[in-house]
């Protein structure tokens, strides 16, 4: 005998449970991208870069690395990414092990522009508020 499945149910985002090799496979892989970009890189472009992030796909196949830098060195910061994957994607190779190193996709972390926004919005608030009273 079947069970019957109940009419209601969750969507889909809230039903199915964290996975926990993606979340620690993220972890590893910004704590050695972070180290290496610390460390072992010669490029000037890639000196003010901070990992902020990463995330990777269920399937362990694609990585994204979220990262911040000064506003202003940002197209630089990408394009010393976009020449430096192949090095940092065969350091990972090395260094982590798994059947397949996760292709990398760099982003430009725009979270640290965003709070920056709104405590200035909140402070300009604050300094109005504090000259009506």
């Amino acid at each position: 005998m079947t069970r019957k499945k109940s009419r209601y149910t969750l969507p889909e985002e809230l039903a199915a449970r964290p996975k926990r090799r993606p979340a620690r496979v993220a972890d590893m892989i910004r704590n050695e991208v972070a180290s290496l970009l610390l460390f072992s890189t010669k490029d000037p472009r890639l000196q003010s870069i901070t990992v902020v992030r990463a995330r990777v796909t269920d399937d362990l196949r694609t990585a994204r690395i979220f990262f911040t830098c000064p506003t202003e060195q940002v197209e630089e910061a990408k394009a010393g990414l976009a020449s430096a994957r192949g090095f940092i994607r065969s350091h990972l190779a090395k260094e982590i092990k798994m059947r397949y190193v996760p292709e990398l996709i760099f982003e430009y972390d725009t979270g640290q522009d965003e709070s920056d926004r709104l405590n200035s919005i909140f402070a300009e608030i604050k300094k109005e508020h504090e000259s009506t009273s």
